[in-house]
């Protein structure tokens, strides 16, 4: 008979506890120059190995991984070094994995990449890392096209500046008498001048209708001390704007081609063009009618939601993609924002609820939508405004970009078009639980409260 000790207990369950999940799983170190990877010495003789980064190793390294029976692949986020690899393990079948890098830092003291790469396989081994979001396939070429679209904006208003310091060093004050030099009154006036027109009084007479400044006014910024080397500025600043001008209208062809692709979720006779109270499209929006592509292929209007414009929407579902069920609920998803309240909690006690930092590009774009609600008469506006009173600015930014991701989620997964309740709603939520509030103390110490006879 057999006596089983406490050390063959313990002995179960650490075997219990530590098993292993993915027994065919290799890791890989990504670098700039080569990439090393690592899989279970059961399957080869050389369980690591070191491949170059051109494309014909990184097909050398998916025919071997495939022949020794590797089915599952983690590799750390390095830079954009990790992009060739991952797409050419993906599309030859195998299942990969993105980790964060901080995800799994090695052991202080023994950093190399041979020891990295077998920790990665070792941690994936027992199903200890989680792969990063990575939307399909067809979401990630049109969130290529927006970003590429968004660096060419940065770019041309570089020279915007550009235009501008030529203009004032020749004290051409185009931008007082002008709300956007870029705006058709401004764009005349620069094309002119660049032409060799001189004459203030026959720039001023470009101005717009709209424009709230007198032809007067105009003419008198416009006598400024032309100079052929701040001319000389201006006009390579102006022929670069151009470029770029037309480099973002070919992205804007390419993106709408991308989502004319889209499974659409509404049928396009089933659409209402609702151009009844649509605010003016800004310079920087798409030349076709993105609005009508997304609500298309996303089933809900998302531009019906304050504060989000057809940009914003493009930029938030690229990044997103239109699936919401890669989330568990709003919460999981408004914690991949990071735009939750942060959880550091020691001993009961609350040590920071701050949001934690993230470059999420989605992230980005709906603070930018919710700083627009500062004089919103909305639901959303005033939720803004009452939260900024309370807590500032920044924290209302956060809080209101908060909001917006939940409403966003529950559009695209209950396919529910967005109502806005009024600028009063989320007052009157307040005076509500303010009076809540006022009449439990009261009742608490005895007393009852009466509202006055208005």
């Amino acid at each position: 008979m057999k006596i089983k000790s406490r050390n063959d207990d313990v002995q179960v369950k650490k075997e219990t506890y530590f098993e292993q999940v993915n027994l065919c799983a290799a890791g890989i170190d990504i670098g700039s120059e080569s990439h090393y990877v690592a899989v279970p010495t059961a399957l080869d003789e050389q369980p690591v190995r070191q491949f170059s980064c051109f494309t014909g190793d990184l097909e050398r390294m998916a025919d071997w991984l495939i022949k020794i029976g590797v089915q599952s692949v983690a590799m750390e986020s390095t830079g954009i070094y990790w992009i060739p690899a991952f797409e050419i393990l993906e599309e030859r079948g195998l299942k990969v994995l993105l980790v964060n890098a901080h995800q799994i830092k090695n052991v202080p003291g023994r950093k190399t990449d041979v020891l990295d790469c077998q920790w990665i396989q070792q941690l994936h081994t027992f199903g200890l890392l989680t792969g990063a979001f990575r939307p399909p396939e067809q979401v990630v070429v049109f969130r290529s096209y927006v970003r590429q679209r968004e660096m060419l904006v940065r770019s041309a208003a570089t020279h915007i500046q550009h235009m501008q310091k030529a203009l004032r060093q020749m004290n051409l004050l185009l931008d007082n008498v002008v709300s956007d030099i870029i705006g058709k009154t401004g764009m005349l006036i620069i094309r002119d001048i660049v032409s060799g027109e001189r004459d203030a009084e026959k720039l001023s007479q470009h101005r717009h209708g709209r424009c709230h400044k007198s032809e007067a006014q105009i003419a008198r910024s416009l006598q400024g001390n032309y100079r052929e080397e701040h001319l000389f500025s201006l006009r390579q600043a102006l022929e670069l704007y151009d470029i770029y001008q037309q480099k973002i209208a070919d992205c804007d062809q390419a993106i709408e081609h991308q989502l004319e692709d889209f499974d659409e979720l509404i049928a396009e006779k089933d659409l209402v063009r609702n151009k009844a109270g649509k605010p003016r499209k800004s310079s920087s929006s798409p030349a076709f009618d993105a609005r009508h592509q997304l609500h298309r292929i996303a089933g809900v209007d998302l531009t019906r939601v304050d504060g989000l414009d057809e940009m914003s929407v493009l930029n938030i579902l690229s990044e997103t993609g239109i699936d919401m069920s890669y989330w568990k609920n709003e919460k999981y998803f408004s914690s991949w924002l990071s735009l939750c309240p942060g959880s550091k909690i020691s001993g009961g006690k609350v040590l920071s609820a701050k949001t934690k930092a993230s470059a999420n590009r989605a992230a980005n774009a709906l603070r930018l939508a919710a700083r627009s609600l500062a004089n919103s008469k909305s639901a959303l506006g005033g939720f803004y405004r009452r939260i900024r009173s309370r807590l500032g600015a920044p924290k209302a930014i956060t809080a209101t970009a908060h909001k917006l991701a939940r409403i966003i989620y529950s559009m695209l997964k209950t396919q529910t078009e967005y109502i806005d309740p009024g600028q009063d709603y989320y007052e009157q939520q307040y005076r509500d639980r303010v009076l809540k509030n006022l009449r439990k103390r009261a009742s608490q110490l005895g007393f009852e409260l009466i509202a006055q006879p208005e």
